[in-house]
């Protein structure tokens, strides 16, 4: 066995392991459908490359890389950061919505605070003073009524 051969049966060993591996993650329900896709769209590239040895070598040549297992490497490179892009959006939005709830926590426990206290009610928030969400930056803190709305 060459060399090559040997690089090239364990690139398509390690990719099918990788597509396994996602399956069995997402049956036990440790990886979401939505992050399975994207894992799978990887995996599955990555294999038909390694696989496919003309596809990778036409596709080194075309880029201008001598040495087709470099491609390879490059093109999951380039996966692997459109994963981490589309994970960070995913934090991005969580973090927004985490500060969003923990508004509505504080507003209400000021409420059940004014209520266990017998304080009386404030009173309603000048809708006019309250800035637009065009008005608004995306990380500035909603107003009350705009904090029932859903995104």
């Amino acid at each position: 066995m060459t060399r090559i051969s040997l690089l090239h049966g364990v690139s398509i060993l390690v990719t099918l392991a990788l597509l396994l591996l996602v399956f069995e993650l997402v049956r036990r329900k440790r990886l979401s459908e939505r992050y399975a896709i994207l894992w799978l769209v990887a995996a599955t590239t990555l294999f038909v490359l390694a696989a496919w040895k003309g596809l990778l070598t036409s596709l080194a040549n075309d880029v201008g890389i001598s040495y087709p297992p470099s491609a390879l490497f490059a093109v999951a490179i380039g996966l692997i950061g459109m994963i981490l892009l589309n994970f960070s959006l995913a934090v991005s939005r969580l973090s927004d919505q985490n500060k969003i709830l923990a508004q509505r926590i504080g507003l209400l426990q000021q409420r059940v605070e004014e209520v266990e206290s017998g304080a009386t009610a404030q009173a309603p928030v000048d809708q006019a003073a309250a800035p637009t969400t065009a008005e608004r930056g995306p990380h500035e803190p909603l107003a009350p009524e705009e904090l029932t709305s859903t995104r």
